[in-house]
């Protein structure tokens, strides 16, 4: 019996215990009447069908997303491997164990880039820029530390944002620089950090975190108006000029550039030109990075949606 065994390494006689993602669950029966389980299971490398024999409940299609703890083996039917399940549960918290073997994480330390990302903002030049981002950081720091920055297309693995955020950042911090003569560094830096933020409450997030679906009121206001709303109900209660947190607020509606992109409004300063410009640098660059990353060097990938064409992998 082997605990935890990777997807990509089950072969057929694998005898296997362990916690896996529920991908997929539908109910079904038999020709005979029979009630089964019709699922997948899958963890950060791939996921295999799974079939649960005489299986009446009570795990269902309202489960999908959620972990659980199984026990059976591996065989192969019509070709391909196929995991049949002897029995299943729910997983408590304290079987799953590292979340990072059943889904994709940033490449990067969050509590060291956290870090990083706070000294920046003590360092702000601009009192009242720095005191905004430090009240919306307690209000959103956890979440900036952990959630996806999508449910599909870029960084749509745990502590993506994290990673988005502090990727532009460093790029903002080094344009500022080379525009100085026109780019307030603190509006730039402030509004980069808080772009996104408000995705902690547009989206739904399944049980390890990941995003499932747009809330409703997510789909009703978005992130850019309620980050928006966010920094305006701050920079009212720190009594922030009114200018400084319109400047802010206009940072956050215009950051995807177009109306047809989901802006707001457009971006009219230096600072929310940058911003808009820097991610969609950022979101295109980790597209490229985990296409890549599938690609064989010499080729083309397939046409990827987000950027409407193939693109190639070089020696």
């Amino acid at each position: 019996m082997e605990y935890n065994k990777l997807v990509c390494d089950m072969v057929p006689g694998d005898q296997v215990e362990g916690c896996y993602i529920l991908k997929t669950a539908q109910p079904r029966t038999t020709v005979s009447g029979k009630p089964f389980l019709n699922a997948a299971l899958a963890d950060r490398t791939g996921a295999i069908e799974a079939k649960v024999w005489d299986y009446p409940g009570p795990l269902g299609q309202s489960d999908e997303g959620k972990v659980v703890k199984v026990k059976g083996s591996v065989s192969e039917y019509r070709g391909m491997v196929q995991f049949t399940v002897d029995k299943i549960a729910l997983a408590r918290p304290e079987e799953r164990g590292d979340p990072g073997r059943l889904v994709a994480v940033a490449p990067l330390d969050a509590d060291a880039v956290y870090g990083k990302i706070l000294g920046l903002v003590e360092e702000l030049e601009d009192g009242d820029y720095r005191a905004v981002c430090l009240a919306m950081l307690e209000r959103y720091g956890q979440a900036l530390r952990t959630i996806p920055a999508a449910k599909s297309v870029h960084h749509s693995f745990l502590s993506g944002l994290l990673m988005h955020t502090w990727t532009m950042l460093q790029a903002a911090d080094g344009l500022a620089g080379l525009y100085g003569d026109i780019v307030d560094r603190s509006l730039l830096l402030a509004g980069t950090l808080l772009h996104d933020v408000a995705k902690a409450e547009e989206f739904t997030f399944s049980d390890l975190g990941l995003v499932t679906e747009y809330s409703v009121k997510g789909q009703l206001l978005g992130h850019l108006v309620m980050g928006a709303q966010a920094v305006a109900e701050t920079a009212t209660k720190l009594d922030i000029p009114e200018e400084k947190s319109v400047l802010l607020q206009h940072m956050l509606l215009s950051h995807h550039g177009q109306p047809e992109f989901g802006a707001a409004v457009l971006p009219v300063c230096p600072e929310s030109e940058l911003l808009s410009l820097i991610d969609t640098m950022d979101s295109r660059m980790e597209i490229y990075r985990e296409t890549l990353q599938e690609v064989p060097a010499g080729a083309f990938s397939k046409r990827i949606f987000a950027l409407e064409k193939r693109i190639y992998h070089h020696n």
